[in-house]
């Protein structure tokens, strides 16, 4: 996640780190050198050529800019139900943190809770399609009793078992049993949450149609814009270009919100401060750093 040290205009205007402009740069370079070489035909060539109306243009262009803000309006709304997602993590394990205070035995307790760092970390690679069980192992204190099938859920089954074996031997109250099995499933449907953002996609059809469109409303812009605006042509066709192309691509990078590209979600800070508070939790002082953004971004 980009976090910009200031916003002001030159920095706007000239920033590359976090812009989708190296992701589009050679598709807008495509629609200028066309725009180019329309003029050129139209000024030198004017029988080879025939003018268009810019009139279905403006109809098409605006709702395709209608049509682009609701794609973009459910994009933005995956990466922010994401980001709710692992808020709610943090929410729950704080939580969990706090109500195991309960439990006698400091060593099991202390199991336990290094067991939720170790769900942190499991589900923070098995949404990036990495290795689960790697990432939690150091977390663990028998990672290889945990079913590779689905580590995050092995992990909060072994705590949850745990907890129904101490309140079996009335070493924890019903009620305590309780409050921390509900942490327990608060942190199941933050799993569900997120594995329904990153396994169900935009229906294909509906970005499929709107590719296409972008691209033909982009290459045929020059032909209504060569004759009245002359070798102004390529340069607007290069704006419109730019923002549709650009707003396409970002709708793109925000479907699938727990990547490592630079706009995705900082789940690496998450884990740490998971870790943080964990580690705090049992009285440990010497505490892993929090991650700070490197060069403006926040993984």
């Amino acid at each position: 996640m980009i976090v910009p040290p200031s916003t002001d205009v030159l920095r706007v205007l000239f920033t590359l780190k976090g812009s989708i402009v190296k992701r589009i740069a050679l598709r807008c370079l495509m629609v200028t050198l066309l725009a180019a070489l329309i003029v050129l035909v139209e000024r030198h060539f004017p029988t080879y050529f025939y003018p268009v109306s810019a009139t279905p243009f403006t109809l098409l262009g605006l709702s395709l800019s209608i049509f682009m803000s609701f794609r973009n309006n459910a994009c933005y709304d995956r990466w922010w139900e994401g980001r709710k997602a692992w808020g709610k993590l943090i929410i729950e394990t704080r939580s969990f943190v706090r109500e195991s205070v309960a439990i006698t035995d400091e060593t099991l307790r202390a199991e336990l809770l290094r067991n939720l760092c170790g769900f942190a970390h499991a589900l923070n690679a098995r949404l990036r399609n990495e290795d689960e069980r790697a990432a939690a192992r150091p977390w663990l204190a028998r990672a290889d009793a945990i079913s590779p099938h689905n580590v995050c859920d092995g992990i909060l089954r072994e705590i949850g078992e745990h907890c129904s074996r101490l309140a079996a031997q009335q070493q924890i109250s019903e009620w305590r049993y309780t409050l921390l099995e509900q942490r327990l499933v608060g942190l199941t449907e933050v799993q569900a949450t997120c594995e329904r953002i990153k396994g169900t996609p935009l229906p294909f059809p509906y970005t499929l149609l709107l590719h296409r469109t972008i691209y033909i409303f982009c290459l045929l812009l020059p032909f209504a814009l060569a004759e009245p605006l002359g070798w102004l042509a390529p340069l607007f066709t290069t704006i419109v270009g730019y923002t549709f192309f650009g707003l396409d691509a970002i709708g793109n990078e925000l479907e699938d919100p727990f990547g490592r590209d630079e706009n995705d979600l900082p789940t690496d800070a998450m884990v740490r401060t998971v870790e943080r508070d964990v580690l705090a939790g049992l009285g440990e002082q010497q505490l892993p750093p929090a991650l700070l953004p490197v060069g403006y971004v926040l993984s």
